[in-house]
């Protein structure tokens, strides 16, 4: 039978009840530290989560993929730059029958050409040229955004499960003190000390805690497949925060320098900033469509057909260089209309940037305030533990001396939990919302991941 946690057979057992009720959060604190240490020789930090989701996670790799894809694009664009080889052959045989007393013959001929070409003048060539390299920028910002997606992803995936771990814990520490108080409750029934009120608010308080745990079992185990799904790896087991927690703080503790910084380096503004670079480029190929374009060619042939008077076999070499010169003259209206096509393009891609410096700001800002917010959050929280912690106290003391009822006590252990869960949801949160912070800002890289990694038991 389970050891009351109070006495209630004799008054001055009151006075015994702090240290019997320290010696059984201690025995909650040891089991649940045991639990803790039962799956440490399996669990992974965040940085080592995070490189098997680099290697695993099918949106990073699409980003990577696409990634070399532009990089191949870039340097196709090159090839315009570049001279031209081309090697050329033809044969042909004929049989001549004629009606004159002309003996028939077999005409063969055989020629074999290389030619070459150089671009001396092609304006439209250099700026596709630039456009390609542009076309790079954009696909490094989009990987950049991949990578640092992934970082708050497996983050709070991570801190997913440390919630949900630590739901469950809490969960089990207050059934275990409720069931200690439905003893108690039972026992003072018997002795007729309370009314049977007193044991079916304690029952009542104990099922419901019952379902609480099976819920809480229940998401801890979907958290956990969200985290292998991510990683790619069954079995994960995150490293809990080392207590006592010490936030990071902000640097700068200034909202314009996050703003300015986001609206210089977030991705997704260089994204637009090189798109309407694209953009202003488009508009000169556009009009460089007047202009005239010139190439240097280079040609050497050798041929092979009878002579036209002899019908003997005639062979010839020729080299020839050149200039080829080239400028339109009237093109149906064709080059007007698409400059003001691509003027109207660059309008877009500038209102597009536009809208891509207000959107990071306003995201950096709520941000920046979160974390703010989230910070004076996990204070108030630390002070209402302590207070919860004192209110539970009094309330199981009054509770012997008579002067508060059963249903008193259960509700300040409700709260003294739900304060605890709330508390280490707060402190996840912050540190999450600092990652998503330097995210919104566009400078979230490793080290930021390491820092947050370096607050975990490793």
């Amino acid at each position: 039978m389970t050891a009351p946690l109070f006495d209630t057979r004799s008054p001055s057992s009151a006075l015994r009840a702090p240290a019997r009720a320290h010696r059984l959060w201690s025995r909650v604190g040891l089991a649940v530290g045991l639990m803790c240490l039962g799956g440490a020789a399996q669990a992974q930090s965040l940085t080592a989560l995070y490189e098997l989701a680099r290697g695993f996670d099918a949106t990073y790799q699409g980003a990577k993929a696409s990634y070399d894809a532009a990089q191949a694009k870039a340097d196709q664009a090159r090839a315009g730059l570049l001279p031209t080889v081309g090697l050329s052959s033809s044969a042909s045989w004929s049989d001549v029958n004629n009606a004159a007393p002309v003996a028939d013959r077999n005409v063969n001929s055989r020629n074999v050409a290389v030619a070459a070409s150089q671009p001396l003048y092609r304006p439209a060539n250099r700026l596709s040229f630039e456009q390609g390299q542009k076309s790079l920028l954009i696909a490094q910002a989009q990987l950049k955004a991949a990578e640092q997606d992934l970082v708050v992803r497996t983050t709070q995936a991570y801190f997913d499960v440390l919630a949900a771990q630590d739901t469950l814990t809490f969960v089990k520490a207050q059934k275990t003190a409720v069931a200690e108080q439905l003893a108690s409750a039972k026992r003072n029934f018997e002795v007729g000390t309370s009314t049977v009120t007193d044991s079916r608010e304690a029952q009542a308080k104990y099922d419901l805690v019952v379902a609480q745990e099976i819920a809480a079992e229940n998401d801890l185990r979907v958290k956990k497949l969200a985290l292998d799904q991510l990683v790619g790896k069954t079995g994960t087991t995150p490293h809990p925060l080392t207590l006592p927690v010490s936030l990071p703080a902000t640097t700068p503790d200034d909202v314009g320098h996050w703003v300015n910084l986001a609206e210089t380096g977030h991705p997704g503004v260089l994204q637009a900033q090189n798109a309407l670079e694209i953009a202003q480029l488009e508009t000169q190929k556009a009009q460089a469509g007047h202009g005239p374009t010139l190439d240097l060619t280079a040609q050497y042939q050798v041929s092979r057909a009878p002579s036209s008077t002899t019908g003997n076999p005639l062979r010839s070499n020729t080299a020839t260089v050149g200039l080829s010169f080239n400028l339109p003259l009237f093109a149906g209206y064709a080059i007007q209309n698409r400059v003001k096509e691509t003027l109207s393009l660059e309008e877009k891609s500038r209102a597009d940037l536009d809208a891509a410096k207000r959107t990071v700001a306003q995201a950096t800002r709520s941000a920046f305030f979160g974390v703010e917010s989230g910070k004076g959050q996990v204070k108030a929280l630390e002070a209402a533990e302590a207070s919860s912690q004192s209110a539970l106290d009094a309330n199981k003391l009054g509770y012997q001396v008579g002067v508060r009822i059963n249903i008193d006590v259960l509700n300040a252990q409700s709260q003294l939990f739900q304060t605890k869960r709330d508390l280490a949801v707060a402190r996840y949160n912050v540190l999450l919302g600092g990652l998503k912070l330097r995210q919104a800002s566009g400078s979230l890289g490793l080290d930021d991941l390491n820092a947050v990694n370096a607050l975990v038991a490793n």
